[in-house]
C-alpha cells in the first residue's frame, strides 16, 4: 500500500447498504492510503446511516466516541418474527396483526423508554468464552446471555402503516435496535422484526453532510482530506 500524507481526525461516512463496516475501513485505507484506520459503532449489512471513521491518531479516541449517544431512525414489521430480529433472518414464527389502535401502540413504544434491561441477540459480537455469539448462532447453537442496561432518551412513532411502523429513538451505547423491535412486537402480542434502519446520529455528530461510499471512492484524495475533521475539530464539536 502506498501511504500518503499522515492523517488524523475523524471522517464521517453515510454507510450504504449491504456492506459492513470493515468494508467501509477497506475503503478508506484504499482511498487514503493509510494502514490506521477503525469504526465506531458497527453497522449491521442491512444499516446505513452515520459511521465515524478514525484515522490515524483519531484512533486512539475511538472508544471515548463509541461510547456516544446515538440516534436512528427505522422500520419494524409486525406479526413475523425472525432469527436474527431483522430481515435477514429466517423466519421462526408468524401471526395475524390485529387492529391495533394508535394509542396501544404508543403504550408499547412508552414500555421501553426510559431504563431498562435487553437481552442481546445472539447475533451480536458480544463474547461467550471468547467466542462471539454471532459465530455460535452461525452453528445454529443458543447460549445464555446477561441482560444489559440500556437507556432510551426519547422515542418517536413517524408513521403508523400497519403492519408496519416507522419509528425514531434516540438512546444509549450497547443498544440493539432489533431487539427494540423485537420486544415491542412481543408487547403488541403479535411479534415483530426490523425491517430498515439508519443511522442519523452519534454524538454531536450528524449524517447530514457525511461523505458518501461514492465519494470516498472516487473523490481527490486532497478533498477527502479536506473533509476529515481534525482532532482539535472534533473536541470542540463535542463540547469537550
Amino acid at each position: 500500500m502506498k501511504l500518503g500524507n499522515a492523517i488524523d481526525g475523524v471522517l464521517l461516512v453515510d454507510k450504504a447498504p449491504g456492506m459492513t463496516s470493515h468494508d467501509v475501513v477497506g475503503i478508506t485505507r484504499r482511498s487514503l492510503g493509510m494502514k490506521k484506520v477503525g469504526h465506531c459503532g458497527t453497522l449491521d449489512p442491512l444499516a446505513t446511516g452515520l459511521l465515524l471513521i478514525t484515522i490515524g491518531r483519531g484512533t486512539k479516541i475511538q472508544d471515548l466516541l463509541m461510547s456516544e449517544d446515538k440516534e436512528y431512525v427505522g422500520t419494524l414489521k409486525l406479526g413475523v418474527e425472525t432469527a436474527s430480529q431483522d430481515s435477514d433472518g429466517e423466519v421462526v414464527a408468524t401471526k395475524e396483526v390485529p387492529e391495533l389502535e394508535a394509542a396501544a401502540v404508543d403504550a408499547a413504544f412508552r414500555e421501553f423508554h426510559g431504563d431498562f434491561y435487553q437481552m442481546p441477540p445472539m447475533v451480536s459480537a458480544i463474547k461467550k468464552d471468547g467466542v462471539p455469539l454471532y459465530k455460535l448462532a452461525r452453528q445454529g447453537k443458543t447460549v445464555e446471555r446477561e441482560p444489559r442496561f440500556v437507556h432510551v432518551y426519547a422515542h418517536e412513532i413517524l408513521k403508523l402503516r400497519l403492519p408496519e411502523i416507522d419509528f425514531r429513538v434516540v438512546c444509549s451505547k450497547g443498544f440493539y435496535v432489533r431487539t427494540y423491535a423485537h420486544d415491542i412486537g412481543q408487547k403488541l402480542e403479535c411479534g415483530a422484526h426490523l425491517t430498515a434502519l439508519r443511522r442519523t446520529k452519534s454524538g454531536r455528530f450528524s449524517v447530514d453532510g457525511a461523505v458518501t461510499i461514492e465519494e470516498l471512492k472516487t473523490l481527490p484524495l486532497s478533498e477527502l482530506e479536506r473533509r476529515v475533521l481534525s482532532l482539535p475539530e472534533v473536541s470542540r464539536l463535542r463540547g469537550a
